[in-house]
């Protein structure tokens, strides 16, 4: 994503300090007016879109955080802190898209769909494709390398997700999507806005259900500090090395043999090639030992200068007994049966800092495994969630 974009900043002075507003008017590089941008507080139900003459005007509650977006299907998409720009007059200058990618893409078609759309769909989207559904799908575009096994996803336009189960219409800008077949690893970034489209009780209990021990209530517990209070279990993680998973000089064996089979007519497999390959598809590279239970949030939270950081050096185990709400009559009332969810952070010496909403900066550079895995788009909330809402 190219983040080319004037912004001119006016203060207003007759605006008071308490005043929450995000306001100017949005042109082209050729200085012609642009209507039809979407503003918005990224992956919240707040934001509006720019009048035919390109002005604009969002109303924010006080202390908001976060980024607002300026989105427009063929523009550069830009972000920039709320902070930089609230209260402020902005012109906001626009460029046209360039090519959208690098590499070669492969067109939307029936072949394309069958080979590389469940990939996608499954780490993005989630298991329930009969009630999340992306309405213009067929917008997607697929690269892949075979050698590597790497997936690569891009969407021109802005992704229509339909979330029947939460009752939410999410446009979504999928900036960048990857998918790593050998590491079963997947990273994608995007930015989100919500749009109610339902709010009833079955609704209201399904976010309640999605929110209770994700990792947005968890950052929310940090943030609050109340990590005890809400039940979460942080212990420390350490990798050990699988002695079972090959070296690598055998790996360097088994791609090297690869590469001759590639090259000739070559099928007998030798014994010791075969019996790498089997432990490398078998066998993780490494194991994870707890060295330490219920260890303080202290441990890996701090607090200076009015903002929260999240860092450590390992890694984190978060463990969490869930309670299913159920609807009894008009109540929501906690189940008496408990699932635990089970989830690993790897900040890896990263700094995060933590807003109050449950976001963090740089969210793609956070990996975490487990449970806190499966909060896909099928399980994701605006940040202005609300339990309850």
């Amino acid at each position: 994503m190219k983040k080319a974009i004037l912004l001119f900043l006016f203060i207003l002075p007759f605006y008071s300090i308490t005043a929450q507003i995000i306001k100017g008017h949005i042109v082209n590089d050729s200085g012609n007016k642009i209507s039809g941008v979407n503003i918005y507080i990224d992956g919240t139900q707040t934001g509006t879109i720019s009048k035919e003459d390109g002005s604009f005007s969002l109303s924010i509650s006080s202390g908001s955080q976060g980024n607002v977006i300026f989105q427009k299907d063929e523009y550069d998409t830009f972000a920039t802190a709320v902070s930089e720009v609230v209260n402020k007059n902005l012109k906001v200058v626009l460029n046209k898209t360039n090519a959208i990618e690098e590499i070669r893409l492969i067109p939307y078609t029936s072949e394309a769909y069958r080979n590389y759309i469940n990939y996608f769909l499954d780490t993005f989207i989630g298991a329930d494709r009969e009630h999340v559904k992306i309405k213009n799908q067929k917008t997607l575009k697929f690269s892949y390398d075979k050698k590597n096994r790497f997936l690569k996803v891009k969407a021109p336009n802005t992704l229509i997700i339909e979330n029947k189960n939460l009752g939410y219409e999410i446009q979504y800008n999928l900036i960048s999507y990857s998918l790593d077949l050998n590491k079963n690893s997947v990273n994608y970034t995007g930015t989100s806005f919500f749009t109610e489209t339902k709010n009833t009780d079955r609704t209201k209990l399904n976010r309640m259900n999605a929110y209770d021990g994700s990792m947005l209530h968890f950052f929310r517990s940090i943030y609050d500090n109340k990590i005890s209070q809400d039940k979460f279990v942080v212990n420390h993680v350490v990798k050990v090395p699988n002695p079972k998973y090959p070296t690598g000089e055998e790996l360097k064996l088994l791609e090297d043999f690869k590469q001759i089979v590639r090259s000739s007519a070559m099928v007998n497999i030798p014994d010791n090639i075969r019996d790498i390959s089997q432990r490398k598809n078998s066998e993780k590279p490494y194991a994870l030992a707890i060295v330490k239970t219920l260890i303080p949030d202290s441990d890996y939270v701090t607090r200076e200068d009015g903002k929260v950081l999240f860092s450590f050096k390992d890694m984190l185990q978060v463990n969490y007994q869930k309670y299913f709400y159920e609807l009894k009559g008009k109540e929501f009332i906690k189940g008496n049966m408990p699932v635990v969810l089970t989830s690993f952070l790897h900040p890896e010496g990263e700094v995060f800092e933590v807003s109050k909403e449950g976001n963090i900066n740089n969210p793609d550079q956070l990996i975490n495994e487990g449970d806190f895995s499966k909060n896909k788009i099928e399980n994701m909330l605006p940040l202005d969630y609300q339990l309850g809402d």
